[in-house]
């Protein structure tokens, strides 16, 4: 059964005639004739009493006009929102955060995309590295931020938004407080607190001092940015963290981090070859205009 055979029944209906019907839907009477008689023949009862007079609905034809007003309005509602959801005027995305930006003001921007977008919900999401690629992939986010020293997955799209150093913070009564730089090698035997795996720094610090043959003493694993600061301003133990975080909260000592110096990059990343959702498209390119 196509929409197109519903409409030539209704048009019938409507005009009380083949001929009227055909001439509405510009289109021979032969074919609409024909194009009645397929879907009879599928129905397997005829739709309309033909005389030489007029023509009526059948009991079948009676039967069936409810619901085939209904399945042409249903149509024109689906193609109603997709029409809506392609012009931005509804629609919904989803993307998804790590908990620290650096200078990307993420609440500002989608505010500016709301004004501009009213129509569109927006849902946030704050997890770890990890959690936020498998959202992606699963289709369960649109957009993600995710924090990383390496290439963007193959299954993924992403534009670079910034990227700075990884630096070492402890408390300020360390015996490597007021150093300028401290080499990673002076880590053997420290004890670390960290944020839980998967997340972005965590999973670098994990590959260098593996990389280095260096062991770690992991006293405290968290999941908030702000607990690990407090810890580490209390003495329990150090930790490495993005710089800009680091000199932005006080208490606390700051070293760079030498041989290696090791990179933390942000990318605004979405599925490979990239979003489908119109509003994701949008938003992206909100965010991260591509001539930047």
């Amino acid at each position: 059964m196509e929409l197109r055979q519903i409409e030539h029944v209704l048009a019938v209906v409507e005009h009380g005639s083949f001929t009227a019907a055909a001439r509405s839907a510009s289109i021979v009477q032969s074919a609409l004739s024909t194009s009645i008689r397929n879907l009879e023949r599928e129905l397997g009862a005829p739709l309309f009493e033909r005389t030489t007079r007029r023509v009526s609905l059948s009991q079948a034809g009676m039967a069936f006009l409810p619901a085939a007003r209904r399945m042409l309005a249903e149509s024109s509602a689906a193609a109603d929102a997709v029409r809506a959801v392609a012009g931005l005027h509804q629609g919904q995305v989803a993307i998804g955060m790590i908990q620290w930006l650096g200078p990307v003001d993420l609440p500002s921007g989608l505010a500016a995309f709301h004004r501009k977008y009213p129509g569109i919900q927006i849902s946030v999401w704050n997890a770890t590295v990890a959690v936020l690629r498998e959202r992606l992939r699963d289709g369960e986010l649109d957009l993600a931020y995710l924090g990383s020293d390496e290439p963007v997955a193959d299954d993924l799209v992403g534009r670079t938004v910034f990227g700075e150093r990884l630096v070492l913070i402890m408390p300020t009564d360390h015996p490597l407080a007021g150093r300028a730089r401290v080499r990673w090698a002076e880590l053997a035997g420290e004890p670390f607190v960290e944020l839980t795996e998967g997340s972005g720094v965590t999973t670098i610090l994990g590959r260098v001092t593996g990389r280095l043959g260096l062991r770690r003493r992991i006293v405290g694993r968290v999941t908030q940015v702000e607990v690990q600061l407090a810890l580490v301003r209390n003495g329990i133990g150090v930790a490495v963290v993005q710089e800009t975080l680091a000199r932005s909260t006080s208490g606390l000592a700051i070293a760079e981090l030498a041989e290696p110096e090791t990179r933390w990059t942000v990318t605004l990343v979405g599925r490979a070859p990239g979003p489908a959702n119109p509003a994701a498209v949008a938003l992206l390119e909100h965010l991260v205009p591509s001539h930047r």
